[in-house]
């Protein structure tokens, strides 16, 4: 895997991250530097921990599954991405609360980490090297969460359903890549 893919993975999946930063910057009453970090922090930690978990998941049934590896990253990133597509184009409101405690954010942190998880899996399937692959995920998702509460509270939160989108789209692609270059190459 080419740094490029992982970075484009990245963004992909940060944008659950995304659209709930928008709707969390949608909910404070008043934007601080702290709250903008600590709805940073949540999802980018997590969103580097998650791919961790699955990847060494991932490792101990290498065995079983490398004659089907591509299908299986196909299908996770297919199912991820759609899914993605679904809530994005669903037009049921997004819940809002303006409370940063742990209660609320460690939810809605391993709510948007649940598809980095399964990418975990794939990227041991693929021979990803998980400690790079972790650190751009989390760090690209805090930044893109950090100004997802920045854009929600500046603009009342018109781009997160778009940017779900997108990311799913996103997904979607590199898994057909992916399959496409294991048919290819077999």
């Amino acid at each position: 895997m080419v740094i490029i893919e992982i970075i484009m993975i990245a963004i992909g999946l940060a944008m659950d991250a995304f659209a709930v930063s928008i709707c969390k910057g949608l909910s404070l009453k008043e934007l601080n530097k702290k709250s903008i970090l600590i709805i940073g922090l949540y999802f980018g930690i997590f969103q580097a921990l998650m791919p961790v978990l699955g990847y060494f998941l991932g490792k101990n049934f290498e065995g079983y599954v490398i004659l089907i590896d591509h299908w299986i990253t196909f299908v996770l990133l297919g199912y991820i991405g759609a899914n993605m597509i679904r809530e994005a184009l669903s037009k049921e409101k997004e819940d809002i609360n303006d409370n940063l405690d742990l209660k609320t954010m460690l939810p809605l942190a391993i709510a948007t980490s649940i598809d980095a998880f399964a990418i975990g899996i794939t990227f041991a399937f693929l021979q990803a090297d998980i400690i790079l692959s972790a650190f751009l995920i989390g760090t690209i998702t805090f930044i893109i969460s950090c100004f997802g509460v920045i854009i929600g509270n500046k603009f009342r939160g018109t781009y997160g359903k778009k940017a779900k989108f997108i990311g799913g789209i996103v997904l979607i692609i590199i898994g057909i890549k992916i399959l496409i270059e294991h048919l290819i190459l077999q």
